[in-house]
């Protein structure tokens, strides 16, 4: 099976992470077209850079022509964003330059409301903005924990600027179009000392950090300085399946995502994708459960948030249960480590007070992602291969927004797409 493991030995960060999954990608130009142009002043850049003589790529935001890390999301900053001409910005931070450029810079809060709000108006596949929604849910919960108060009180500080969101999006967009089938990450170097963040200082990891990492391999080394940011934790929490040594893979490529600081070690999240196992065949988790009262806007809800936490697929079908009492059938898929935790998931955003599991083997065509230039401009295809089969069809999301934007009907430009690819 495609198998992407992410060597964590100088921790990780949003920028690394999203860095090491770019240089993975079979076409990084559609990808940093689609990241420039998800919010209007903000530009991703890839710079080649060296770190202790590795060569790799630090991802580098700028903001309106402020360099990452110097812009939060101020009252007012939001539809300023997205809506340059309609008003006066009205920004409460200040930037000033001076001959010995100095650097004035007051921070901000931001609510995960706000953060939402933003990522709802993102042009990414839904898959892409919901994994966003999940990792910054993660980071308001650990918040919540660290210091002691309700998720509804929660106010982001650096995690809530707009170079965060950008590489928060970023990784989970790599994450999207390099599709593996298995997630592993190795054990986390945290870093020691302390770090200065809005609240103060507070030692490494910092707590919410902490939290985040729990039920994760982690360790402190000599290296003095905050390695693994709680943006990084979050995004290994939520899109690592399993977490150790490196599994027995032939590795296809390796990506290195460097980071800003400079180190005695090199600064760098390492990414290795190929193969592992058996790449036709795989092992899942089948969750069924009956339903019989819940409306079906409720079953909805249920399913889009399961599908946030990690399901793999739904599906649901009419029954007739005991009494002749009309119901619903609702069946999961999961990865087999995701079994316990997909099924108290189930149980909480259902009615059902059981669930049957089962494990499956399942036999598959491994997918893979290209981009295809049309009339319409590009368009992703999903490819699927193996035992001497090979199928693709056009990404449905771009074929919808080609179709919204030609003013023609779907199966018009569908047709079009599958005769130009």
């Amino acid at each position: 099976m495609k198998t992407l493991y992410l060597e964590c030995k100088m921790g990780a960060a949003g920028d690394m992470l999203m860095a090491a999954l770019y240089e993975l990608l079979p076409d990084q130009a559609s990808f940093m077209e689609m990241m420039n142009h998800l919010i209007p002043g903000v530009r991703v850049t890839a710079r080649r850079v060296i770190t202790c003589g590795i060569a790799g790529t630090h991802m580098e935001v700028d903001i309106r022509g402020l360099q990452e890390d110097s812009c939060d999301l101020a009252d007012g900053c939001l539809n300023n964003l997205f809506h340059e001409h309609e008003h006066e910005h009205e920004h409460e931070h200040e930037h000033e330059h001076k001959h010995e450029h100095e650097h004035k810079h007051t921070h901000h809060h931001t609510a995960p409301s706000d953060i939402a709000e933003i990522l709802e108006r993102l042009n990414v596949p839904e898959k892409v903005r919901r994994n966003a929604k999940a990792v910054y849910h993660r980071i308001a919960e650990a918040e919540s924990l660290a210091h002691g108060v309700p998720v509804t009180q929660v106010h982001f500080h650096e995690v809530g600027a707009l170079d965060a969101i950008i590489d928060v999006t970023g990784v989970c967009l790599a994450m999207e179009l390099l599709h593996p089938d298995a997630v592993h990450v190795s054990p986390v170097h945290l870093g020691s000392g302390h770090v200065r963040c809005a609240h103060g200082v507070m030692p490494v990891p910092a707590p919410a950090t902490a939290f985040l990492l729990k039920g994760i391999p982690c360790y402190s080394g000599e290296i003095n300085g905050e390695l693994c940011t709680p943006t990084g934790a979050s995004l290994l929490a939520h899109f690592g399946e399993q977490f150790g040594p490196m599994p027995v893979m032939i590795p296809e490529k390796v990506g290195y995502g460097v980071g800003k600081k400079e180190f005695p070690a090199a600064n760098c999240v390492r990414a290795f994708l190929g193969q592992s196992g058996d790449p036709a065949q795989t092992d899942i988790v089948e969750l069924c459960c009956h339903i019989d009262d819940m409306t079906a806007e409720a079953l909805s809800f249920a399913s889009d948030r399961l599908m946030s936490r990690g399901a793999l697929d739904i599906s649901a079908a009419p029954i007739t249960m005991k009494k002749g009492r009309p119901g619903v059938s609702l069946t999961i898929l999961c990865r087999t480590a995701d079994e316990g935790r997909m099924a108290q998931a189930v149980l909480e955003e259902t009615t059902s007070n059981g669930v049957r599991a089962r494990r499956c083997a399942k036999y598959i065509l491994v997918p893979s992602l290209r981009t295809s230039e049309t009339t319409y401009g590009p368009i992703r295809i999903k490819c699927a291969d193996g035992m001497g089969i090979h199928r693709e069809k056009p990404e449905y999301e771009d074929v919808a927004s080609a179709a919204k934007k030609s003013g023609l009907p779907f199966q018009q430009v569908w047709n079009d797409i599958v005769r130009q690819m």
